[in-house]
């Protein structure tokens, strides 16, 4: 594997596991918002959808790491707000 490669996979990594962790956190400790288990996990699975595009094919312009590091912390936005509405 080569450095660069993995360093984009860090990025995406943290990105979701952080927003995972804050989404727990909310959830969890500070009691703002009541979340199930499926919900809190939803930007884990926006990077399990980097993971497996990325083994092969035409990659757009918009296909970066940095792109995926952002929906995975949209997705976490999304699920807080929803969960705060609802």
């Amino acid at each position: 594997m080569e450095l660069e490669r993995a360093r984009e996979d860090v990025v995406v990594a943290a990105s979701a596991g952080a927003t995972t962790i804050a989404l727990a956190l909310f959830s969890g400790v500070a009691g703002v918002v009541d979340l199930a288990t499926l919900p809190t996990l939803a930007p884990l699975a926006v990077y399990a959808a980097y993971l497996f595009s990325r083994k092969g094919g035409p990659y757009g312009s918009i296909d970066r790491p940095r792109t995926w590091a952002i929906a995975a912390a949209a997705v976490g936005a999304v699920v807080l707000v929803v969960a705060a509405v609802a």
